[in-house]
């Protein structure tokens, strides 16, 4: 199974620690943890279900192109990050 894991700042509305899914792309699982924390979903996308701009998701420690990013197919072990960029002084 794929992993998912929020950094600390998106954990007050995501999942603690690393979260298991079973999905064949990044839309979709992702999707299954907004059913299951759906406060999450406005921190990651916008209404249009595009990743809000401060967000960035690195698969494997690699950074994923924000288009076409629900659609970015999963395997069974891959790591997936999701972090929220924070601005401000």
């Amino acid at each position: 199974m794929a992993k998912i894991s929020f950094t600390a700042h998106l954990r007050k509305v995501a999942p603690a620690g690393a979260t298991e899914v079973t999905a064949e792309t990044l839309g979709d699982a992702l999707d299954g943890i907004f059913a299951r924390s759906p406060r999450l979903r406005s921190y990651v996308v916008d209404e249009q279900n595009r990743l809000r701009r401060h967000v960035v998701i690195f698969i494997n420690g690699a950074k994923l192109p924000p288009a076409n990013w629900a659609a970015q197919r999963l395997a069974a072990d891959d790591d997936v990050y999701v972090m929220q960029a924070l601005s401000g002084g």
